[in-house]
């Protein structure tokens, strides 16, 4: 049982910060409203999950939604996998990111490879209009899919608000994953336009990604032109079938901006499990789900206004990335980083917090303990007088990471774990300008989310360990996974568990002042720095592999994370060695990323696996942690446990 985290705060807000902010002002507003008395954050979450309708019509007003058609109800339906929100309104996505058309800085941006860039809210809408047009001329129109293969850089954003203008649907993956992966995602979603960037540059290596674009291109044959950004090499699009350049798919420069009318459903982004059981499933996002959850949560939960300039440190391919586009509805300044976030040195981020005066820094666990590994003091080498939060997500944050960041990065700054997924583009547990902050606690569930832990039998826990679940209707809920017309999937894959109630595969427990605490995973998925990954995605090119005769992978708790540990079998004849172990895991990252590659490889002499064959890592999992493994019955060899037990090369570095 993990320990009790101590009961006193470690960071409190100010009375004058908590009765400013956005949320104190939405409290008090929402008392009047509900005819109610609501003085707490406590009393406020409970008319939030209980008066849902009420709840999310004022999210709605509060977020002052751009549409050309009201809405006829609020919610039809009481089950969360099939229920309708806001049925019969029409609006468009893009145009609520892009309200303002003024000089103020829409983006930041700069990085390992290009020179420092601004651009305002008046030119970001210019060059979506122009983008837009141009992907028209293309033949884009309503439900076709733009794939991204792209760096984090201003042209996917630009691209992203020009595809769900028109109403085409966006998809994207950072350009480290392998061809497999891209085929594996891109391949089930069939996409008419691919969008590319000709390489990238990261840690200072430039890495060439003009093969494996021709490789996707030949592959998926739905793509009918590719759409090149130069990177590296101002002609690489002369080097890439079916392509134009970024600058010729802009030409038009004359196109008004245009929105097109959809309903508050209509899928707006098509993103991506982590591919445990086979090729990941492809989750799709609908519109107004996705604009009301981040809002709110922006607004209400971040406290954030137009003066504030949130960076998160991610990808394309991680659902970070939409979820910080989504701040231009508030007005923010966006600032983004492509690069590496130890190049030239690990101070690189808090030199930029410094230099452009961030307030709201989002990163996560693995960056800041390898800050505190290196003794690094930001507080002593950096201007961090802007800063008010910090945002950190990806897996649980310890308590030895909050009190370093209390210690050494700055005394009065709110730090927010938050936590959620890919699954919900959006958060379960998050921060709160009017709460204390505690070690290890993330400081409240989100407004409208009804999180609760269960136990195996489906009860409610307070103050222990259970699975996070949610009870009641949200609308950022996938409106549906991609080929899968009778929603068998996507049922399957959250509502079987816990019949009819949202399971999300986390364990957690709620404490009795309302924190959570997240103890990582209860499915097979991967978490190493916070990057949620398949066990499928390295078993798939094991297999090709005749060295290998059985292989499993899992996940261990190691220095504040999780690296990734396999087990193989090998064949007849062959021999762990170094060689071995080089091929393994070149095999694993040419096929899929360098984060996919295991920190450790231990050869093993059987893999247990269940009566109707399949493996069985959450048991292995328990076992190199020192839990007990329940339900050996199921499996077919269980005598094969016994050797996953006090490994010593489990021990080591």
């Amino acid at each position: 049982m993990p320990k009790a985290t101590p009961s006193k705060p470690i960071w409190a807000p100010s009375k004058e910060r908590s009765e400013k902010s956005n949320l104190s002002r939405y409290l008090q507003a929402a008392s009047k409203k509900s005819g109610r008395e609501i003085s707490t954050y406590d009393q406020l979450y409970d008319w939030s999950v209980n008066h849902s309708q009420d709840f999310w019509a004022s999210i709605w007003e509060l977020a002052d939604i751009r549409h050309s058609k009201e809405y006829d109800s609020i919610v039809k339906g009481k089950e969360i996998w099939d229920c309708r929100w806001f049925a019969g309104a029409r609006l468009n996505f893009a145009e609520n990111l892009l309200r303002f058309d003024d000089d103020h800085p829409a983006i930041v941006a700069t990085g390992e490879s290009r020179p420092h860039l601004k651009i305002t809210y008046r030119e970001l809408r210019s060059q979506v209009a122009a983008c837009a047009a141009g992907l028209r001329r293309l033949g884009v129109t309503k439900d076709d899919r733009v794939a991204a293969y792209i760096p984090n850089i201003p042209e996917a954003i630009v691209a992203m608000l020009a595809t769900t203008s028109i109403g085409a649907i966006w998809s994207s993956c950072s350009p480290d994953f392998g061809f497999q992966s891209v085929l594996d995602r891109f391949g089930q979603i069939k996409p008419k336009v691919l969008m590319a960037a000709d390489g990238y540059v990261y840690n200072g290596k430039s890495f060439d990604s003009i093969p494996r674009i021709n490789q996707v291109v030949e592959a998926i044959g739905s793509i009918e032109k590719v759409v090149i950004i130069a990177m590296l090499n101002s002609d690489a699009d002369a080097k890439i079938k079916k392509s134009i350049s970024w600058n010729e798919l802009l030409s038009d420069t004359t196109s008004p901006s245009h929105f097109e009318q959809l309903p508050f459903d209509h899928p707006v982004y098509i993103m991506y499990s982590s591919g445990t059981t086979g090729v990941p499933k492809c989750i799709v996002h609908g519109a107004g789900g996705t604009l009301l959850q981040h809002y709110k949560e922006f607004y209400l939960h971040c406290d954030l206004n137009r003066h504030d300039i949130i960076t998160y440190y991610t990808t394309c391919g991680w659902m970070m990335w939409n979820w910080l586009v989504s701040s231009l509805s508030i007005g923010a300044t966006i600032f983004i980083y492509d690069g590496s976030p130890s190049h030239p040195s690990i101070n690189v981020l808090w030199r930029a917090i410094e230099k452009e005066k961030i307030t709201v820094f989002g990163t996560s666990p693995k960056f800041l303990a390898a800050c505190q590994n290196c003794r690094l003091k930001p507080d002593k080498e950096f201007d961090l007088s802007s800063l008010k939060t910090i945002l950190s997500t990806g897996s649980p944050l310890t308590a030895p990471q909050y009190e370093w960041v209390y210690k050494d990065v700055k005394k009065d700054v709110q730090l927010s774990s938050i936590t959620g997924g890919t699954d919900i583009i959006s958060c379960f547990a998050l921060g709160n300008p009017m709460l204390p902050v505690y070690s290890g606690e993330i400081q409240c569930r989100g407004l409208g989310m009804k999180v609760e832990a269960y136990n195996e039998n489906g009860k409610p826990l307070t103050d222990q360990v259970g699975e996070l679940v949610c009870t009641a209707p949200f609308p950022s809920r996938p409106i549906y996974f991609w080929n899968d017309s009778d929603k068998s999937k996507y049922r399957a894959a959250y509502f079987e568990h816990f019949h009819g109630v949202w399971r999300h595969g986390d364990f957690i427990k709620i404490s009795e002042k309302g924190t959570v605490i997240v103890f990582g995973r209860s499915d097979a998925t991967l978490n190493p720095g916070g990057v949620r990954i398949g066990t499928a995605e390295i078993y798939s090119p094991l297999e090709t592999m005749p060295e290998i005769l059985d292989s499993l992978v899992i996940g261990q708790k190691w220095e504040e994370d999780i690296r990734i540990v396999l087990f193989v079998v090998l064949t007849a004849g062959h021999k762990l060695n170094n060689g071995l172990v080089d091929k393994i895991k070149k095999t694993i990252r040419d096929s899929t990323t360098p984060r996919h590659v295991p920190a450790k490889i231990i050869q093993v002499n059987d893999i247990p696996h269940t009566i109707n064959g399949k493996k069985v890592e959450i048991a292995v999992t328990r076992l190199i942690h020192g839990m007990e493994v329940a339900n050996k019955d199921a499996l077919a060899n269980p005598q094969s446990l016994e050797q996953f037990k006090n490994l010593p090369e489990l021990a080591k570095p």
